[in-house]
This record gives structure tokens, C-alpha cells and sequence, in this order.
């Protein structure tokens, strides 16, 4: 016998939700097998039995909450029986011959557990059975739309309104009654684990730091007409992979916390911890909320080995396959709004990090040149959110001053790395 744990998941991961269950009570697991996918704050994780044997216990239900080291299933030697479906009738025939009024009720008992069966049986997707949990939509009527996997958009066409669904409708008095106003109508939903720690982490930045923003403005004139010239050639030297503005912002952050190392710090406890390292997460939006991937070692990588890192995290966030160590120990974040059409924002610091550089939308503005001259220029304003118990003002300032310098001057930037 072997009891499944939660396993160790990062340093500052204590607990997790199950999300599904990949195997019931009475399943054959092999050694190394994906039982069960956990839901963390940061990343989903799948759980594997370390040894071979029938799943035989189940001690923590989907929605639960659990720490790490905590023992939520048992995995027993031996090998599991074969279901005997020939058996079932006969064992019910005679229970039926000794009381007439119970057939009925022994049928829907046996069509619930066969239907609970089969659904176990049938291949989809962990979030195709998440999402017919929550519809009420069992699997084995849901035809493919593609392949023999169920997906979710397979579900939420099974999903769309029929005849026969209407009195399921009915059969839900409670939430009727909780719409006390049926001509404002409202739809309740529960926040998923990751936008619920989402919440709880943004709350404890508020409030746990002497959190402010300052602001700048950069002129985006040479750094665009430096990319238009170079990236086709860029791109040929690299593979594929493109010139971005990413790159020029990460080298000119890495520069910028050499220059001013206390916003490459953060506080622990009376402690001051001074990062001699160079991890920038970039934000990146995925359906579920922001997630925050690693570039690791900035310092050490080129323009196109940072834009490739880039891509492929940002890939893997949207196809939810980050894994926890892309998401540790990162030591200051860039946020890019503008691709959202932010034209000003005040970033929240991550985590216990000392500061965020923001970016935002390129806009074309009139600039004043000199006293006499102004030019239509691509101009973006930055913003940089730092905790003040570690950084002054002056340390910000100069801090995004050069950042602006940089990139205002990339021939300086390239010089820089």
C-alpha cells in the first residue's frame, strides 16, 4: 500500500485545489501515472502515483483544498477486477422476486452508477469533464465535434438549449428565489482558485508596502526606425525569431537595476536581500488571469535568445504548460499594457519584488523639439511602481531616466549588453 501525497510544489506554494481526478476508486494506476491534477495559485500540476496497484481510496474530493504533504489518495497492491456487468442482473433478479416495490427504485440506482461509470470511461479532456460537471452534461451523450476527445467546445454544444432540458430548469427552486429582482437579472459564478489567490496577492502588495508610481515619457523614434532596418536581417541570422520591443525594454531594465541595485532588492524580515541576478517575468495575459513566466539570466542572454524565451513562454502560458520552475524567482517584473491600448496605468508590484516597469501604448504626439520646432513623434509613457521603504524617489527617477535614455539611444542599449 502507498499513500499519495501533495507534493512539494515551490517555496512559496503551501497548498493547492483538486481540480479533477483522474482515476476512481477501483482503477488500475501504473507507476509514474497521472492521477490526479492539482490547482495552484500559480500553475496546474499533475500528481502521479509512485507505484503500481488499483486506486483504492480517495480521501479529498474535486473543490477541496489541500496542503502540501498531505496524503489525499491510497494506492494498493494487486490489480483491478474486471467489472462483472453479467453479474449485476442476476444479483438483482432475486431481490426483485421477494419485494415488488423495489425494482424501480434498485433500476435508477443502477442506471446512476452505470452512467457515473461510464463517464469515467469515456476520453475528454480535464477541462471538458470540469466544464460537464458544472453544466450537468453527461459525457456519454456528447458526440465529437473532431477526433475521439471530448473537448470543451464539444461540451458546450451538448450544452445548448433542447426540450428535454426545461425541466431540469425548474429543478432549481433555490436559485430562483435568490433572484429577488427577475428584471435585473444577475449570474453568480465562483472565482476559480488561481483568480482568488490573484486577488488575495494583490490585496497583500497593497498593503504589506509603501507602494507608489512615477512616471516618464520615451521618444520611440530611433528605436522603431533601428528595428525596421534590422529586423528582416534579425530574423534571417535567428531562425524565425522577431525583433521586438521586449527585448530592447528587458536589456535596458537589466541595465538600469546594475545602475540602481537596491530596485533589484526586496525586504525580508530587518533584512535588505540585494539580487545579483538578472530574472525579468514578463506579464503575460492568459484566459484565467495574469501570469507572471521567467526569462531568466537577462544579463547573460542577447536580443534574440530574450525574444525567443519570450515567445515560448508566452506560448506555454496560453496553452496552460508552464511548469512551477518558469514561474520562481524572478527578482523584477515588465508589464506591457499597451498591447491592450493602455495609454497610462499604475502597475501593482509581484509578489515581494521591489518594483514593476509598466509599458504602455506608442502614440503619436506633437513634441517640442527645441523652442522654435515641434514634430509629430511615436512617444510611450512608462511608469515605474516601486516599494518606498526601499527606494526613494531620486532611485526611481533616475532609475526610469535611464531606461528612457536607452531606449531613446539604442546604439547605447547594444553597447550596454
Amino acid at each position: 500500500m502507498s499513500e499519495v501525497k501533495v507534493p512539494e510544489l515551490a517555496e512559496s506554494i503551501t497548498e493547492g485545489t483538486i481540480s479533477e481526478w483522474l482515476k476512481s476508486v477501483g482503477d488500475q494506476v501504473e507507476k509514474g501515472e497521472n492521477i490526479v491534477e492539482l490547482e495552484t495559485d500559480k500553475v496546474n500540476v499533475e500528481v502521479i502515483s509512485e507505484v503500481a496497484g488499483v486506486l483504492t481510496e480517495i480521501k479529498a474530493e474535486e473543490g477541496d483544498t489541500v496542503e502540501v504533504g498531505s496524503v489525499i489518495a491510497v494506492v494498493s497492491d494487486g490489480e483491478a477486477q474486471p467489472a462483472s456487468n453479467d453479474a449485476k442482473p442476476e444479483k438483482q433478479e432475486e431481490p426483485s422476486k421477494e419485494d415488488a416495490g423495489k425494482p424501480e427504485a434498485t433500476e435508477a440506482t443502477e442506471t446512476k452508477e452505470e452512467s457515473a461509470s461510464s463517464n469515467q470511461r469515456i476520453q475528454a479532456t480535464p477541462s471538458a469533464r470540469r466544464l460537464a460537471r458544472e453544466k450537468g452534461i453527461d459525457l456519454s451523450k456528447v458526440k465529437t465535434q473532431a477526433g475521439d476527445v471530448i473537448r470543451p467546445e464539444d461540451v458546450e454544444s451538448a450544452a445548448k438549449p433542447q426540450p428535454q432540458a426545461k425541466p431540469a430548469e425548474k429543478s432549481q427552486p433555490a436559485q430562483a428565489k435568490s433572484n429577488d429582482n427577475p428584471s435585473k437579472p444577475v449570474v453568480r459564478e465562483k472565482l476559480s482558485r488561481r483568480r482568488q489567490t490573484i486577488a488575495k496577492k494583490l490585496l497583500e502588495v497593497s498593503n504589506n508596502t509603501a507602494m507608489l508610481t512615477t512616471f516618464n515619457e520615451v521618444d520611440m523614434t530611433n528605436v522603431m526606425e533601428l528595428r525596421k532596418r534590422k529586423k528582416e536581417k534579425f530574423q534571417e541570422d535567428h531562425n524565425g525569431t522577431r525583433l521586438g520591443f521586449m527585448s530592447f525594454f528587458t536589456k535596458a531594465a537589466v541595465a538600469a537595476l546594475k545602475k540602481y541595485p537596491d530596485v533589484n532588492a526586496e525586504i525580508d524580515g530587518t533584512d535588505l536581500v540585494l539580487k545579483q541576478f538578472y530574472d525579468i517575468g514578463i506579464a503575460v495575459s492568459t484566459e484565467e488571469g495574469l501570469v507572471v513566466p521567467i526569462v531568466k539570466d537577462c544579463d547573460k542572454k542577447n536580443f534574440a535568445e530574450i525574444e525567443q524565451d519570450i515567445v515560448d513562454l508566452a506560448v506555454k502560458a496560453k496553452d496552460k504548460k508552464l511548469g512551477l520552475d518558469d514561474m520562481m524567482g524572478g527578482s523584477f517584473t515588465i508589464t506591457n499594457g499597451g498591447v491592450f491600448g493602455s495609454l497610462m496605468s499604475t502597475p501593482i508590484i509581484n509578489g515581494t519584488q521591489a518594483a514593476i516597469l509598466g509599458m504602455h501604448s506608442i502614440v503619436t504626439r506633437p513634441i517640442a523639439i527645441d523652442k522654435d520646432r515641434m514634430e509629430n513623434r511615436p512617444m510611450m509613457y512608462i511608469a515605474l511602481s516601486y516599494d518606498h521603504r526601499i527606494i526613494d524617489g531620486k532611485q526611481a527617477v533616475g532609475f526610469l531616466k535611464t531606461i528612457k535614455d536607452l531606449i531613446e539611444n539604442p546604439e547605447d542599449l547594444l553597447l550596454e549588453s
